[in-house]
């Protein structure tokens, strides 16, 4: 049997056409035309670490199928090597694979749970400049990798980065990106309270409302309602 026909059968009816609603597949909607399986990302997890010895050309092959899922597994499969990797070069192609195949990397589940731990986790003591590159991209997805990257580096509190790039996706017009945006200023503010608030006192005026709310959730509700009516002194 192969990896995928085995994996195949953890797939659930019920939980495709859950998944399909979820993940907003309709047409004109940010994940038109995706296919699921209905296996669960716990499912998913678990199916890795049964499977260590996948192939990285094999883990290419499900990152570019069509089903959600197997997109999933591959990513995953990839987040696993780079974890467990003691070699550099092993690395860097592990780095290289994900990055060549953005465009595979196409709903928010996607990239919230594997780009931290190969593009943030490789970007961390090296020239982080693609993320700037990626912040102006076309491609929904690429903007998105380039801030949710930074939560490998906000854990590690290095918030050096998260309000440059934040500051160039201020305009975007996507909420996916508002509510990335947001969340990883609001997690930034875990780390460095004084700096975040410099950021938001100088930005939030501009920010979008959803973006803006997520940045703020944890603030106390006195601090948050004024952030919200606009009577922060910069």
């Amino acid at each position: 049997m192969t990896l995928q026909k085995k994996f195949r059968q953890l797939a659930s009816e019920e939980f495709a056409e859950q998944y399909q609603r979820f993940f907003k597949t309709g047409k004109g909607e940010y994940g038109y035309g995706d296919v699921f399986l209905g296996i669960r990302t716990p499912a998913i997890r678990a199916f890795v670490k049964e499977n260590r010895d996948i192939s990285l050309s094999l883990a290419k092959k499900c990152i570019a199928s069509r089903f959600h899922e197997e997109r999933m597994l591959g990513l995953l499969i990839l987040v696993d090597k780079y974890a467990r990797s003691r070699d550099e070069s092993e690395k860097d192609k592990i780095y290289e694979l994900y990055v060549d195949n953005f465009k595979y990397v196409n709903n928010w589940d996607l990239v919230d749970v594997t780009c931290p731990h190969v593009v943030g986790k490789h970007l961390f003591e090296k020239d982080r400049s693609p993320l700037y590159q990626w912040a102006l991209s076309d491609h929904l997805w690429t903007r998105r990798i380039a801030i949710v990257s930074n939560w490998w580096f906000i854990r590690n509190n290095d918030v050096s980065d998260v309000f440059e790039i934040s500051k160039i996706l201020l305009k975007d017009e996507h909420d996916l990106i508002h509510k990335a945006v947001g969340w990883m200023l609001r997690e930034a503010g875990k780390k460095d309270m004084k700096k975040t608030e410099a950021f938001m006192k100088r930005h939030y005026s501009s920010m979008p409302r959803t973006m803006l709310r997520y940045a703020i959730e944890r603030y106390p509700e006195t601090k948050r309602k004024k952030y919200l009516r606009g009577t922060i002194k910069a």
